[in-house]
């Protein structure tokens, strides 16, 4: 039985209460993965600093985190969802891409990375189930004994007026609405059911923690950006006031500003004054290795710690072979692996709720797959399964996907070799028995 009003106000300002102490710590993450410098590069920065300091200290945010996040994000793309012996998907694929989720799973990823936990909320449509992703800054979530299934769902939703509420329980969808200014819901609440059994939300994590939370790869990590952003305003603040000569005179002061300069460009200076009056000398440069090396030093400890190839973070790769190269990312595959076994589990239970809507018998044994994003040569890997098929006698449309991998072709594309290869071996058995009706079969021997 649907919640009624009271009911359903009380659990809102139960869950908002409990996002309330969340969003701080959420916040603090989106803030340091935003390219907008001006939010946190004045921070401790005394009162009545120079507005030229200030403009080092905006230039000095180097947003690596972002890069650390995006390195994995760029290999993680779900193209299939089939059963271990079949070789096209399962009906609930179609639902994935009705949803458009070879994008929106993107999103989903980089927030369950970034801050340790993403969403997915799965409704009824019109022609199929509707599946959305939601970041965890704007969806709170209950849990009792069961860690698989919520027992309340509240997001926070866009209006253009106040604040818009959607509650949701394993029986329906609930519409609140807060009017501008005011901290006391409407009256009114639009209710929806959705029949689901359950509260149709599934939470992403980036891994599976048994003693702690999740946290995501970013929180774990801000200090050193802090460092990295604190080397960079001291090497900016060293080169614009230290990085070149400046000469220096006692006794002598130019008559005017145009003498000042004239003298400041003048390779060889001259005074009238006798050389026991005046003093002429100069500051040497400051040396900036100290500040570029230190940085790059943060740099590779972060690169160490994240499990993300140093040059990607540093730049430096020249003239390397595939295989040097296959070294240098073999920590970041294994992190990438352990996000996609959680994050696959996560698509599983998403699949199987949206095929329930559709009709379709969930499979306990049906995953999703993977595009293979590990760096590797396309002509060892061809020829690797070359010899994987002639010598241990694989069929070659089992291979097909790998070849896919290796040459960046879609699972459509694939479907669409499978299609190609069905009807030319029919084509072919045609051919081959209107020849064997033309040609008379030929008299035995006496």
């Amino acid at each position: 039985m649907p919640l009624n009003n009271q009911q359903v106000f009380e659990a809102v300002e139960e869950l908002k209460a409990q996002r309330s102490t969340d969003i701080a710590r959420l916040d603090r993450i989106r803030n340091y993965l935003r390219d907008d410098p001006d939010r946190r590069s004045l921070e401790g920065l005394p009162a009545g600093t120079p507005i030229e300091m200030q403009r080092l200290a905006r230039l000095s945010r180097v947003n690596m985190l972002k890069f650390v996040v995006n390195s994995r994000v760029q290999s993680m793309y779900v193209d299939g969802f089939r059963a271990p012996k079949a070789d096209s998907d399962v009906d609930t694929w179609a639902v994935w891409q009705a949803n458009g989720m070879d994008a929106r799973q993107i999103g989903v990823h980089r927030a369950a990375l970034s801050y340790g936990a993403a969403y997915v909320t799965v409704l009824p449509g019109d022609t199929a189930p509707v599946i959305r992703g939601a970041s965890p800054r704007n969806l709170t979530v209950v849990y009792g004994d069961d860690d698989l299934w919520p027992e309340l769902a509240l997001e926070k939703r866009r209006s253009r007026s106040g604040q818009l509420w959607r509650l949701i329980d394993d029986e329906a969808v609930y519409w609140v609405r807060y009017p501008a200014g005011s901290d006391r819901p409407d009256d009114t609440v639009e209710v929806e059911n959705h029949d689901a059994g359950r509260v149709p939300v599934v939470r992403y994590s980036d891994t599976n923690d048994l003693d702690d939370p999740t946290t995501g790869i970013v929180e774990p990590f801000i200090p050193l950006q802090d460092q990295i952003n604190m080397t960079t305003f001291d090497l900016l603040v060293a080169q614009h006031y230290g990085a070149f000569k400046q000469r220096w005179i006692i006794g002598w002061l130019a008559e005017s500003e145009e003498k000042r300069l004239k003298a400041s460009a003048s390779t060889l200076f001259t005074v009238d004054e006798s050389p026991t009056d005046v003093q002429i000398g100069e500051w040497a440069e400051t040396n900036l290795d100290g500040y570029i090396k230190s940085r790059e030093a943060t740099l590779k400890h972060l690169a160490t710690v994240s499990q993300t190839p140093a040059h990607e973070l540093i730049g430096e790769m020249v003239n390397i072979s595939a295989d040097a190269l296959v070294a240098a990312e073999s920590s970041k595959q294994r992190a990438i692996e352990e996000n996609k076994r959680v994050i696959g589990e996560a698509h599983e239970q998403t699949l199987n709720l949206a095929g329930e809507m559709i009709g379709v018998v969930p499979d306990s044994e049906a995953f999703v797959r993977w595009q293979d994003s590990e760096a590797r040569s396309l002509a060892q890997t061809v020829d690797a399964l070359g010899k994987a098929v002639s010598l241990l006698g694989i069929p070659p449309q089992a291979l097909w996907d790998r070849v896919a991998d290796a040459m960046g072709v879609s699972q459509q594309e694939v479907e669409g070799w499978r299609a190609m290869a069905q009807s030319g071996d029919a084509f072919a058995g045609l051919e081959q028995m209107l020849r064997d009706q033309a040609e008379p079969p030929a008299e035995p021997a006496a």
